[in-house]
């Protein structure tokens, strides 16, 4: 049986860069990101998809400054609201499964329960809006789909809470962290081994089965922006660090362009249930994410 072609958009990010690996004992894999590609531009975008014709397209591809989108909602919508469903028709259109990937900030974070993905959206900033606009737009059209929505993403790539703790805990003696914003912090590595494991049951399954939908991919628990910065201090060699103190501050103390939702602990129960997977807890997948050379 010949291989499915793989195309994968998005490499270069914390989760793309993690695909990369998981996805190539899948199938025959082409990896593309910025200037290879602009998700600003639709139509090359379609024109990619229908030259590359794989069977399986996975879009990590996305506008992911949370902040800077309150002042170019435009550009953020039209990378992660307009792009996706430009995809979904392209993939709709060759028969190929599209996985694609959404965010924790859809949610209002009103809720002191983990969320289902039955629970209404109502995104607070630019950033969630776009997003949501991009789950509906590949909803809408109708074809094969995964869509993810991840919770507090972190790696060893890109710009992200763990680094940017790191990189401060190496500069200063005291730090002052949110401690009233609680999420799962997720590992880009364990989400890119949860994506081929859910991608090879689907394409496994064939057209008998639809699992197209929404699910939620976090680490298992549940902390606050203090806790995980504190355990990521704790964790780092003890003559990398300048940092003493962790101070807890409330969000009114750090005021950002964007809201974010106060709670946005996702429940992983479809998943689980689904595809029979699921994510290690938080804490242990940090030990491990720290531990990597």
């Amino acid at each position: 049986m010949d291989l499915p072609k793989i195309l994968l958009l998005g490499k270069n990010g914390q989760v793309g860069w993690e695909l990369q690996r998981t996805l190539a004992p899948l199938g025959q894999v082409w990896a593309l990101d910025y200037p290879e590609i602009d998700f600003a531009e639709g139509a090359a975008l379609r024109k990619l998809v229908l030259e590359h014709q794989p069977q399986i397209l996975v879009n990590a591809g996305a506008y992911t400054a949370v902040d800077k989108a309150e002042s170019e909602p435009d550009r953020a919508l039209l990378i992660n609201g307009l792009a996706p469903g430009i995809l979904a028709e392209a993939a709709k259109q060759i028969g190929a499964l599209l996985v694609h990937y959404s965010t924790d900030y859809v949610y209002d974070g009103t809720k002191r329960t983990p969320y289902v993905e039955t629970d209404a959206p109502n995104p607070l900033s630019a950033y969630g809006r776009s997003k949501l606009a991009g789950d509906e737009a590949i909803q809408q059209v109708g074809g094969a789909h995964l869509i993810f929505r991840l919770c507090w993403v972190y790696g060893a790539r890109g710009q992200n809470f763990m680094l940017t703790m790191m990189r401060l805990a190496r500069e200063r003696e005291t730090l002052r962290v949110v401690a009233d914003q609680f999420g799962s912090p997720t590992w880009s590595r364990m989400i890119a081994e949860a994506t081929a494991l859910a991608v090879r049951q689907t394409v496994s399954a064939g057209a008998g089965r639809d699992w197209s939908g929404v699910y939620h991919l976090r680490a298992g628990g549940e902390t606050h922006w203090h806790e995980f910065a504190s355990r990521i201090i704790e964790l780092m060699p003890a003559a990398e660090r300048k940092c003493k103190t962790v101070e807890a501050i409330t969000t009114a103390d750090y005021p950002t362009p964007a809201r974010r939702p106060a709670y946005s602990v996702m429940s992983s129960e479809k998943l689980r249930r689904t595809f029979g997977i699921e994510l290690p807890a938080w804490e242990p997948s940090l030990r491990l994410a720290l531990d990597q050379p």
